[in-house]
């Protein structure tokens, strides 16, 4: 029998249901991580991280000289 046979019946899982959703972004991943296995301290490590990422990107460029004078 095949899948497009009339007597054979659609039997839909929960897995199936979910592989075809629309798939989210990588923040609301993340954000639902948190919420669902309660790493709430996991924010302030992410929010370094991004912090000196941007003073990396940052100080290739024109901003250098401002950012500089911060440290």
């Amino acid at each position: 029998m095949s899948k497009s046979d009339p007597k054979t019946p659609q039997v839909h899982t929960e897995f199936d249901r979910l592989a075809s959703q629309r798939s989210t972004g990588i923040v609301r991943e993340f954000v639902d991580f948190l919420r669902h296995n309660k790493k709430w301290w996991l924010i302030p490590l992410v929010v370094i991280l991004l912090g000196v990422g941007v003073l990396l990107f940052a100080g290739g460029g024109a901003a250098a000289p401002f950012i500089y004078t911060l440290f």
